[in-house]
């Protein structure tokens, strides 16, 4: 009778392992499209068939059930590449540094969109399309930040080399994201403070909270669903990468 002495691997070594990584999160693609599928129809329902007009701002108000989604977003992922940066320098993670890559090009998305539709909605309501106060001059240095990185991706072959100065320039960069949510408190904007998460409670009626959180999810799984599906193009990326330098040095011959 042999005894099986081989160590297993825990569930952080798992992930460290991209191909690993793969075969765990893979399965999950199909569930998570389909939901965040679900998510979007409710929502688009609830915001345009379900949910009244302002009475102040009219039909006007249901961009908020993209822009605030989106601004969310252009934090979380963020957030995300902050905490991914810290697995790459500190454990020297292998998927921290695909997710800080992959997580970049849709924070800068969903911070562009949140400008437009910020834009959009700004001009029936405050008059302008673009006023320079703290919030929107905030998200507009993330955007740049966002495209600082893509760009910085993209200067380096090395890859490893890159993440660490990616990490760095992330980190420095986080100290945006507590501007960003607490500008409405420090300066005069025309931006309103948080109407949703306040210690009295939301000041929004149920009609329109409920489609705004129907596709505050719907956004979040888009994101979750698409950076699962980056992450793991990347890797095949990197790994058709390697095969070609080995090719190169002649290891197959």
């Amino acid at each position: 009778m042999s005894i099986d002495t081989t160590p297993k691997m825990s569930w952080w070594n798992r992930l460290a392992h991209p191909g690993q990584f793969v075969i765990l999160t893979k399965p999950l693609i199909l569930p998570l499209t389909a939901l965040t599928a679900l998510l979007f129809a409710a929502g688009l329902w609830f915001a345009f068939f379900n949910s009244p007009a302002d009475y102040q701002m009219g039909d006007t108000v249901r961009i908020m059930y993209v822009h605030v989604p989106t601004a969310w977003l252009s934090q979380f992922v963020y957030a995300t590449m902050a905490v991914s940066a810290i697995g790459s320098l500190v454990w020297r993670h292998p998927m921290a540094d695909v997710s800080m890559k992959t997580a970049a090009p849709l924070g800068a998305a969903f911070t562009a969109m949140a400008l437009f539709t910020g834009s959009l909605w700004g001009r029936p309501t405050w008059g302008t399309f673009w006023e320079w106060d703290g919030r929107m001059t905030s998200t507009l240095v993330l955007l740049f930040i966002y495209l600082g990185i893509v760009a910085l991706w993209r200067a380096f072959d090395d890859q490893l080399r890159a993440a660490r100065v990616v990490a760095v320039f992330t980190l420095v960069g986080a100290v945006n994201i507590p501007i960003i949510k607490f500008s409405v408190d420090w300066w005069s904007t025309l931006h309103q403070p948080a109407s949703v998460l306040r210690p009295d409670g939301p000041t929004m009626p149920g009609s329109i909270l409920t489609p705004l959180f129907v596709m505050f999810f719907a956004f979040t799984f888009l994101f979750i669903t698409l950076q699962f599906t980056a992450m793991h193009t990347e890797v095949r990326r990197r790994r058709i990468a390697t095969l070609e330098r080995r090719a190169a040095r002649g290891e197959f011959r």
